[in-house]
């Protein structure tokens, strides 16, 4: 395998993002190089214009783009037993503005450092200084204390005197701190510092303190009635009591934390065009690339000197680069195309006219290696009207139907989605019913194959729903 095609085999595997790192990277060690930009081009303008010279009986242009470069890269199956690969990408309109969505949160100690700062305005001893700070650092991101007390006083130095009342006190110092219910060692725990921190006259502040304390497994199972015999309630008492409960933070810790948004770039964009879609690569998300025609005028065929052949060795590497990258372009555009083609009818009715479709499908289709498909589907993103997808979401497995056809995991799950959400809240479907309902559409499903969709879709069971139904407002 030659170095030219084992690079296009790494950068087809890599995200955008990760990309963009890589072309800096080769802009920063390569000095024939350089950007295809307008304000490149006007700089350009400026210098006195090197005349044409060849290399090996080649003419090399003023500058080389992705059209001037032969098709020294062939797509094939070649492509599949290096690497392993990963991708994705975006959707949504026409403009440039569609490429920025927030993924993600990344709190970076910021609830530590929070706490620490209200813990400076405290006057403390300096073991019980000590002790804080080593529980503030085992206080992990939700909020909660990750250690046991005894497992803090070993991480102590041995010089402070520490026992595990102190301990337990200065705790209780900390969990007085903001946000309420810092530093609790459970749910329960975390529950009652916020309802310790409500005014008194809170209503249904003692009975909602009772049920955190007491009955908290029967209230993260829905099981009401007995939450109603227990705690002598009715209904609409116990419905108030919840409501107040609900109010609270379980995860106290995200409050703090700040939003350091990400951003996904679609590779893909798709649009429709009277009655056809039409597939595009997002020509922003990564910059154009050629190479510097100074530099390439400096080169001289008949010099062997060093100067010369490290210019030759970087030219030669600066075209693999560009081929490369003009290989990966293309490779991604002829999947996606395929992949919209296949999934014509999700662009215009949602999931739930979703089609069957495995890697192998798109691979044949094309003539390329199913692992090579899974390469450049993998951390790659394509902008629709229905939003923004990893190329990876297209694909599902399928269960067969009455009239021989098959019914993609991904339709059936919006259906089961479906059917739920208008079901009656105090007769909910249990499994059994939606397994007839799809048979009645003609789709084969076994009940245990429902379960485990629901599940993926984070629905709870009948029984659960009903439970949860009962003290709904």
């Amino acid at each position: 395998m030659t170095p030219q095609l084992q690079q296009a085999i790494r950068l087809l595997q890599l995200s955008s993002m990760e990309l963009n790192l890589e072309i800096q990277g080769a802009l920063d060690s390569n000095m024939m190089l350089e950007l295809d930009e307008d304000d490149a081009a006007e700089l350009q303008a400026d210098t006195p214009e090197a005349d044409d010279t060849e290399l090996n009986g080649e003419e090399y242009p003023e500058a080389f783009t992705h059209e001037s470069i032969p098709e020294e890269l062939p797509v094939d199956t070649v492509w599949e037993d290096i690497y392993d690969a990963t991708t994705y990408y975006s959707q949504e309109g026409d403009q440039a503005e569609y490429y920025g969505y927030e993924c993600r949160d990344d709190g970076e100690g910021n609830l530590q450092r929070h706490l620490l700062s209200q813990l400076n305005l405290i006057t403390l001893s300096v073991t019980d200084k000590a002790i804080a700070i080593a529980l503030i650092d085992a206080i992990n991101d939700d909020g909660y204390l990750a250690v046991s007390l005894e497992e803090i006083r070993a991480t102590l130095s041995a010089d402070l005197d520490t026992d595990p009342a102190e301990i337990e006190a200065v705790l209780h110092l900390i969990q007085t701190l903001e946000p309420a219910g810092v530093g609790a060692r459970d749910l329960s725990e975390c529950l009652n510092l916020q309802l310790a921190q409500l005014e008194p006259a809170t209503p249904w502040l003692a009975e909602a303190r009772t049920m955190v304390s007491q009955h908290i497994q029967l209230l993260a199972a829905h099981d009401y009635k007995r939450l109603m015999k227990r705690m002598k309630l009715n209904r609409e008492e116990l419905q108030h009591v919840i409501l107040l409960i609900q109010s609270l933070r379980p995860r106290p810790g995200s409050q703090v934390q700040e939003a350091n948004a990400e951003y996904v770039v679609p590779d893909v964009v798709v649009k429709k065009a009277g009655d056809t879609w039409k597939v595009e690569l997002n020509t922003d998300a990564l910059p154009r690339l050629r190479i510097n025609s100074r530099y390439a005028g400096m080169i001289r065929r008949a010099d062997n000197s060093a100067d010369n052949i490290s210019l030759k060795h970087h030219l030669q590497e600066a075209r693999w680069f560009i081929k490369s990258l003009q290989s990966r372009s293309e490779t991604l555009l002829r999947v996606a195309t395929c992949i919209v083609e296949r999934q014509r009818a999700f662009l215009e009715y949602g999931e739930v006219a979703m089609k069957p479709l495995v890697l192998h499908d798109i691979a044949d289709s094309l003539g390329l290696h199913d692992s090579t498909v899974s390469r450049v589907t993998t951390r790659k993103y394509i902008h629709t009207p229905r939003g923004v997808f990893e190329l990876k979401y297209f694909f599902s497995s399928h269960v067969g139907t009455d009239q021989g056809g098959t019914c993609s995991s991904t339709a059936i799950r919006a259906l089961i989605k479906k059917y739920i959400q208008a079901e009656k809240p105090e007769k909910p479907l249990s499994d059994s019913k939606i397994v007839k309902l799809l048979s009645g559409q003609g789709i084969q499903v076994a009940r245990r194959t429902i379960a485990k969709y629901r599940e993926s879709l984070s629905i709870p069971s009948s029984s659960d729903r009903k439970r949860a139904n009962v003290i709904k407002p």
